[in-house]
């Protein structure tokens, strides 16, 4: 068996490099114009007009430090390295200009925004133009420390900067994550619910069509306009999913939404009664308290036994919303059974609000889900 380590060799380039702009543009310029300027003015500067033009010759490659920075690099270092070249076989003075080090923005960039590999390739290259500059001016060794010390800084500063970028977008990574894990929650809770009704009134219609085909008809409006609903509600939902869209958004539903779940017409009948202020919740807990109703009503209709009437009870208690949901269908005996999704996802949403959550067996029989929130939502 084969074992793939992951190293810096293997590791991508960042994806934040801004594009060429005007600050570049002008730190091009400004460089351009330093080397002119200091190769035509600069006294005792052996082979001028050559060393002038390999000097201009790396400016370019300030622009392209972003986008190709491995490129950019080699460019840049390979004129300082061809002025050591030089100077070794000529065996000439100093030949740089004091404005070749912009090459130092070219390491950055190469740190900053390379790939693994590129990192790996440009600093070899660099480390091999750098001690090649330094035989070829005879450095005493406090000036190979002060240089080395110098590139080490770029270098650090450099990955400092690209750590701190990586560390954003992995945290915005992490939102956008707990954002889709709330999406599919809602989602879960809208479809289950309303595609729960589109089946009771599917059974409701098929016993109806048999003894009075004059009333199908009515089973079938209600049908089409859950499943309106429902496809509605999902493409309003996956909307937000899509990041390069601009997404209009409606106002979510809340307790005062809660008196349309009523209903006295079909079985189970689902009764809805408010009781207390419940007019100044914070938005998190009222939205909340509505999909909770929603998604017990919607457990109450596919899995109670028997049963024939749904209570959706909200109350104020202090700093405190409780809701209650109850029904007077039949339990089994024995332990109760394992919490699928739906009621797994209230609990979350509940303990992320810093509420309480209980679903069981009711004292008098039926099954009951309680939730307790706070009226202002934690964090």
């Amino acid at each position: 068996m084969v074992t793939v380590r992951r190293s810096i060799w293997h590791e991508p380039r960042p994806a934040d490099a801004p594009p060429i702009g005007r600050l570049d543009w002008l730190l091009v310029g400004v460089v351009a114009a330093a080397a002119l300027v200091e190769g035509i003015a600069r006294p005792g500067l052996a082979w001028q007009p050559l060393v002038t033009v390999l000097a201009l010759a790396l400016v370019p490659a300030l622009l392209w430090r972003r986008g190709h920075p491995l490129v950019a690099a080699l460019a840049g270092w390979g004129v300082a390295g061809l002025l050591s070249v030089l100077q070794l076989t000529a065996h000439a003075g100093d030949l740089g200009l004091y404005s070749t080090m912009a090459v130092l923005l070219l390491l950055y960039s190469l740190v900053r925004w390379g790939s693994g590999r590129e990192m790996v390739l440009g600093t070899a290259f660099v480390t091999v133009v750098v001690a090649l500059g330094t035989y070829a001016s005879s450095a005493g060794w406090a000036d190979v420390f002060g240089g080395s010390v110098l590139l080490l800084l770029f270098v650090a500063l450099a990955a400092v900067f690209r750590y701190r970028a990586a560390l954003w977008h992995r945290q915005r990574r992490e939102i956008r994550n707990q954002e889709r894990v709330a999406l599919a929650r809602e989602l879960h809770d809208t479809v289950a619910h309303h595609v729960s009704a589109i089946a009771v009134q599917a059974q409701a219609g098929g016993v109806v069509a048999g003894i009075q085909p004059e009333k199908a008809a009515e089973f079938l409006a209600v049908i089409e306009s859950e499943a309106s609903r429902t496809l509605a509600e999902m493409r309003s939902m996956v909307r937000v999913l899509r990041e390069e869209e601009a997404v209009a958004y409606s106002p979510q539903q809340g307790v005062a939404d809660l008196p349309a779940l009523a209903r006295a017409d079909a079985t189970p009948t689902v009764e809805v009664a408010l009781d207390g202020s419940l007019t100044r919740l914070a938005r998190p807990v009222d939205t909340a308290l509505y999909r909770l109703a929603q998604e017990s009503l919607t457990n109450a209709v596919r899995h109670a036994r028997s049963a024939t009437r749904v209570g959706i009870e909200v109350r104020r208690e202090g700093d405190a919303v409780r809701l209650r949901v109850s029904d007077d269908g039949r339990t089994e005996p024995g332990p109760a059974p394992e919490p699928g999704f739906g009621l797994l996802g209230m609990a979350e949403r509940v303990q992320l609000l810093g509420g309480s959550f209980s679903a069981g067996p009711g004292s008098g029989g039926g099954w009951v889900v309680e939730a307790v929130l706070p009226v202002e939502a934690l964090g």
